[in-house]
């Protein structure tokens, strides 16, 4: 495509800038430096200075008490769960020392009380002695064993029919 005899693709007059902007450009420019304020030396202290701001600061204070009252809760649960574990260990202690007298004393008490011992004492306290085989009875039950109910045979006909009832129920 050609415009005026040139190509417009190839024209680099047409990126550069003419007499007038550069101009303009310049007038933007002074106008940019020559608009300075001068403060003095106190105000720019002043401006430099950060503000306080009573929201971030009371914001700030009110988050550092809560994360120290959860951290102070934290510590005291743990505290509560260190002494009652030393608890538990303690009667855990007394525990297996109350299991291990307690054996103890039973082995005594069946060392006093033995087979042998009572032998011994009915032999030489009471002067008894073992059974001979003449002295031993056997008895046969051939039979099987039966039990009877004594009581009252005085009785009505409605009673006699609630213990047939109960009879049956047991």
């Amino acid at each position: 495509m050609a415009l005026n005899g040139r190509s417009v693709a190839y024209d680099i007059s047409l990126f550069e800038t003419t007499a007038e902007q550069r101009a303009e450009e310049q007038r933007r420019v002074y106008r940019r430096k020559h608009n300075v304020v001068s403060l003095p030396e106190e105000d720019l202290i002043k401006n430099r200075r950060s503000k306080r701001n009573p929201v971030k600061i009371f914001t700030g204070v009110v988050m550092g008490a809560v994360i120290t009252v959860t951290v102070a809760v934290i510590i005291h649960g743990q505290v509560q769960l260190t002494e009652l574990n030393q608890q538990i260990s303690n009667a855990s202690t007394a525990l297996s020392d109350q299991e291990s007298l307690y054996t103890q004393l039973q082995m005594k008490i069946d060392s006093k009380l033995s087979t042998d011992k009572v032998e011994q004492y009915a032999e030489s306290q009471l002067g008894m002695t073992k059974a001979d085989s003449y002295q031993k009875e056997y008895i046969k039950l051939s039979d099987g064993d039966k039990a009877e109910v004594s009581g009252d045979q005085s009785s009505n006909i409605f009673e006699s029919i609630a213990q047939a009832i109960a009879g049956l129920w047991s």
